[in-house]
């Protein structure tokens, strides 16, 4: 319905975020430059033509201006109430946005052409009685805010066009609204949007008054709730008191039970303050339940129980000694424990500076060897509770130090379950597989436990979901782990280290005569006078079937002996009793798994050929035999330089770079033709190759085994090395002695290379081992060589091996 007239030239004012309908007064901040230079242009073009000064207020939303603007006039320019330059502008009618044009002052020009807004009179019918609904709900609406001043403006509208801009007011109108408001150009339908709008904002008012009146019928419930419940609690009172029943009685009075309770001061103030706010609460309330899980975890530690710890010494030594043979050093660590915790009780010293004598032992050793088992039989020794802790796998840090009490299902941390299921404050605590703690996104668990097995801080030990102080000085935590570098090194000091470096094969022999046989005799359904194994037979076992640092194969293999003798006897095939000798063993379970090379034919041993050296090396299962592997390419294929293949780490690598430049720099005085060093490539292999291999110990043991490569000399079977080797030949000190030398034991090696500079660890090893083999310290790898390898025979080869 708009018409055409006159073009009109007007500087821009732009609006940001903003909307003004025609017949709204609005004040502008004149420190906006865009505004300013708008209203001075219009001033300036004013001076030329007669009115007050006129500009084009344009919507600009997001950057992008409406196609339709409003004509306003400049009424007064002054200040604002806040003192800053203004200016008042009316806004007077819609203006169509044609191109742009040119202009005085710094404002953006534009020709535009006004809109026809006018009604034909008289209003149709139905216009009418949409004027009459806008002024209806617009009349609603302002009464609702108390705006009676403005009802009787908006009465006197009667202007279609009019009335739809008053609108523009409104301030739940968002800028999108307003917008379509000013871009529809017919005063009807603009009505027609404005009576929309306001309809639905109406609607939406009332949905949010609804909501509000029941979320307060909510409130006055409980309210109502809770005072008839506690008027209901002092009636039933009443009736206990008629009745001559005592409050206690019911399961539920928290209080009491609290009272009653033998509980440390600190906690039995937290539970009272618990009991507090569960009696202020609704049975309805979430809080409710979670304060009477606390409660209920707090009432059943045993705070104030502890066992008598057992002060026989002897009687512990006999337990310790009875349950597990060998592992003298931890035995010993536990009696000397007993001895000194009985002498602290003897001269009052039980708890001094509030810690009381617990101990934290870390048992590390490879898997088999009794780690797990011997918590139980410490606790035994000392009559005291035995808990166990897996701690394989654990990620989340509260597990150890328990979670919020906020979360849903929250629960103690596993050290306070511990406690609790043992039913005293000093048990035997067994953290199994420590080392096996991982860590993500949910903490650092091994970081947590660093409080719980610091001996100077767990005496004051908070657990998240306790929040109260429980006192660990008094337990005897063991950890036991596979590999103590796996250990974090601020856990690892906490904890006294107790190294469990396998079994010797007597001790292993002494092991299943008298644990592993009895246990699994019972296991199969036989009786001791049924079946036996004599002690030739338990050696071969542990000697060629089940070649190990612990004994868990060896019991496997004892229990498969027993079920195959069991299982022939239920079919008539043999009769009892029976004795299983070292003869009937290929028969009843197969052939041996692990010959020893110096029982092997001379011709299939590892070492029958140049180039092969025996080293010792340390697993995770314990000590191990390493074999070294060396050869030369063939000149012609020009392939020159050092090959290492075998998953090798980066020190074994440097390892063997040092034994290759020792030889090249060294090998003339050692008569070893080292021109072929320099010509051909040189591989070393370390069988099993899908085993990684890492360490410095191997040193001596890769330049052996060039040196027999070179000069064609076998080296001895028997003859097994370990050490680090330096640029000028000089073997360093290793660890893990007592290990290397039982696996070389276990072997059936005879004589063992070690440096010189471990020699005092010779100590650590069993005397029995010691007498079976011929350990030589050395300083230099001239008398490793000198050692290790065999005499020149007349019939070696006098050139070089070449690889295949």
């Amino acid at each position: 319905m708009a018409s055409t007239s006159t073009p009109l030239t007007l500087p821009v004012l732009p609006l940001d975020d903003e909307v003004v309908l025609p017949g709204m007064v609005v004040p502008l901040d004149l420190s906006d430059s865009e505004v300013r230079a708008a209203v001075e242009a219009a001033q300036a073009a004013a001076r030329t033509t007669p009115g007050k000064p006129r500009v084009l207020l344009v919507p600009r939303i997001d950057g992008t201006y409406a196609n339709t603007g409003v004509l306003g006039t400049v009424e007064q320019v002054g200040r604002l109430a806040d003192g800053d330059p203004g200016a008042l502008i009316r806004g007077r009618g819609r203006v169509r946005i044609g191109a742009g044009t040119t202009g005085p002052g710094a404002a953006l020009w534009v020709e535009g052409t006004r809109v026809d807004e006018t009604v034909p009179e008289p209003l149709p019918g139905q216009v009418a009685e949409l004027v009459k609904e806008y002024k209806a709900l617009a009349t609603a609406w302002l009464r609702k805010r108390g705006a009676w001043q403005v009802v009787d403006r908006v009465q006197a509208i009667d202007d279609v066009s009019a009335l739809a801009d008053n609108s523009g007011y409104s301030p739940f109108l968002t800028t999108d609204q307003k917008v379509e408001l000013l871009e529809t150009a017919d005063p009807v339908a603009r009505l027609k949007l404005a009576t929309q709008q306001l309809r639905d904002h109406l609607a939406e008012q009332d949905v949010a008054e609804s909501i509000a009146k029941d979320v307060q019928e909510g409130v006055d419930k409980q309210q109502r709730e809770f005072l008839l419940r506690r008027q209901l609690e002092a009636v039933r009172k009443e009736l206990r008191e008629l009745n001559g029943e005592q409050e206690g009685e019911e399961s539920d009075d928290y209080r009491s039970r609290v009272e009653a309770a033998d509980l440390p001061e600190k906690v039995r103030e937290a539970a009272l303050k618990e009991v507090d706010k569960l009696e202020r609460s609704s049975d309805q309330s979430p809080e409710g339940s979670w304060i009477r899980t606390w409660l209920d975890t707090v009432l059943e530690m045993p705070w104030n129980e502890r066992t008598e710890d057992a002060y026989d010494i002897q009687g512990a030594q006999a337990v310790l000694d009875a349950e597990h043979s060998g592992l003298q050093d931890v035995k010993e660590r536990i009696t000397e424990y007993l001895a000194v915790r009985k002498r602290r009780t003897e001269r009052g010293l039980g708890v001094v500076g509030g810690r009381r004598g617990g101990a934290v032992l870390a048992l590390v050793g490879p898997p088999g060897v009794g780690k797990t088992s011997l918590g139980e039989s410490v606790a035994h020794a000392m009559g005291r509770k035995f808990v166990r802790v897996a701690l394989g796998g654990v990620r989340d840090e509260a597990e150890i130090r328990g979670h919020r009490r906020t979360y849903v299902g929250a629960l103690p941390g596993r050290v306070v379950r511990a406690i609790k299921e043992a039913g005293s404050m000093n048990p035997v605590v067994l953290l199994d597989e420590i080392d096996k703690v991982g860590s993500d996104f949910r903490g650092d668990p091994a970081a947590a436990l660093l409080e719980v097995l610091d001996p100077a801080q767990n005496h004051t030990f908070r657990d998240h979901y306790l929040e109260v102080e429980l006192d660990l000085s008094d337990v005897v935590f063991l950890a036991t782990a596979n590999v103590l570098e796996a250990i974090p090194e601020a856990l690892a000091d906490r904890m006294e280290i107790v190294r469990l470096d396998g079994y010797t094969e007597d001790e292993k022999v002494v092991i299943a005569r008298d644990h592993l046989l009895p246990r699994q005799l019972e296991r199969a359904g036989l009786d001791k006078e049924e079946v036996a194994i004599d002690e030739g037979a338990l050696r071969k076992l542990a000697g060629e079937y089940t070649r190990e640092a612990g004994v868990r194969n060896l019991e496997r293999s004892i229990a498969r002996l027993l079920r195959k003798v069991a299982a022939q006897h239920e079919l008539g095939e043999r009769g009892l009793p029976f004795t299983v000798r070292d003869e009937d063993l290929r028969a009843l379970i197969g052939r041996p798994h692990h010959v020893p090379e110096s029982a092997q034919d001379p011709a299939e041993r590892r070492t029958s050929v140049p180039g092969v050296a025996t080293g010792l090396a340390v697993t995770g299962a314990g000590g191990d035999v390493l074999y070294v592997e060396a050869s030369l390419a063939d000149p012609e294929t020009g392939a020159a330089g050092l090959t290492l293949t075998g998953q090798l780490g980066d020190v074994m690598k440097e390892s063997a770079q040092i034994a290759l430049s020792f030889l090249r720099s060294r090998g003339a005085e050692l008569e070893l033709p080292v021109g072929d060093l320099k010509d051909r490539g040189v591989h070393i292999h370390f069988p099993a190759g899908a085993v990684p291999k890492d360490g410095p110990s191997a040193g001596v043991t890769m330049t052996t085994a060039l040196a027999s490569l070179l000069s064609g000399r076998l080296v001895r079977t028997d003859v097994a090395m370990t050490g680090e080797v330096s640029l000028t030949g000089r073997v360093l000190p290793i660890g893990g002695v007592k290990q290397k030398l039982l696996a070389a034991h276990r072997a059936g090696v005879t004589t063992v290379i070690i440096p010189k500079r471990n020699e005092p660890d010779l100590d650590d090893v069993p005397a029995e081992v010691l007498d079976k083999l011929d350990v030589h310290a050395v300083t230099d790898v001239r008398q490793v060589l000198e050692l290790a390898l065999g005499p020149a025979t007349a019939d070696a080869a006098p050139e070089v091996p070449v690889a295949a």
